[in-house]
């Protein structure tokens, strides 16, 4: 009977075959637990990149998190727990300014959900938390000819629309996290606005200002052909939706 032949040992006895395994195995465990760091590093090198492309060409380079850079300006002003601030007024009985330790002193709702560009990249059950538009509306007291709301961002350039129907659902947000960690400023931090059932270019980032107005105003992407109202596809758009 044929006897299987034992793999050729090398100079120091060890199997070639199984040295060459272990290698490829250690290089792949070593990949997998500097994976973490060289995703944050490249993130990093993008969010950097993107201030000062005007282009917007940033915002087309792979990211191994999902998610892509893209701001209408060259550079934005970083704010933190000293400076930032958001204004809610426009039709209310009680215009009110949060500062970022406000907002965190508030209850905190999380709304776990699929996250969509138009340009077609998705990032699947991300979860955001923050406060309910809702609530600060509630708080602000919305007066009768109140029928939309306008947001504007520290950029200085980007703006956003809602009905006052959208905003009240439970799925929009006043979001300080996402991924289960404080919103970084690449990602449009330290507060940016979530709205769960519509495209992502809903959710404006650098979020500093929340105006209750008579009508709907149209957002930076929609005075350039974007539809008023993102829906995505499937979405409930019943007002007591989510």
């Amino acid at each position: 009977m044929a006897m299987a032949q034992e793999p050729k040992r090398g100079a120091d006895g060890a199997p070639v075959g199984r040295r060459t395994l272990l290698g490829v195995l250690g290089l792949g465990a070593a990949g997998l637990a500097a994976a973490p760091y060289l995703q944050r590093g490249w993130e990093g090198v993008l969010g950097s990149a993107s201030q000062l492309d005007p282009t917007g060409l940033t915002g087309l380079l792979p990211n191994p998190g999902g998610f892509r850079y893209y701001s209408i300006v060259g550079s934005v002003p970083r704010k933190d727990e000293a400076n930032y601030e958001l204004r809610i007024d426009g039709l209310v009985d009680r215009p009110k300014t949060y500062m970022l330790s406000d907002l965190r002193a508030l209850p905190q709702t999380r709304v776990v959900h699929d996250v969509l560009c138009t340009d077609g990249w998705r990032v699947d059950k991300t979860p955001f938390e923050g406060v309910k538009l809702a609530d600060l509306l509630d708080d602000a007291g919305v007066r009768a000819k109140g029928t939309a709301i306008r947001f504007t961002c520290f950029d200085g350039a980007y703006s956003e629309s809602l009905t006052l129907e959208q905003a009240r659902r439970s799925d929009v947000l006043v979001a300080l996290n996402m991924q289960d960690k404080p919103i970084t400023h690449e990602h449009g931090g330290p507060v940016r606005l979530y709205v769960a059932p519509m495209y992502f270019y809903k959710s404006a980032k650098w979020l500093s200002g929340i105006s209750v107005t008579r009508k709907v105003v149209p957002g930076y992407w929609e005075e350039r052909g974007y539809p008023l109202d993102g829906w995505l596809d499937g979405e409930d758009r019943h007002s007591d939706a989510a």
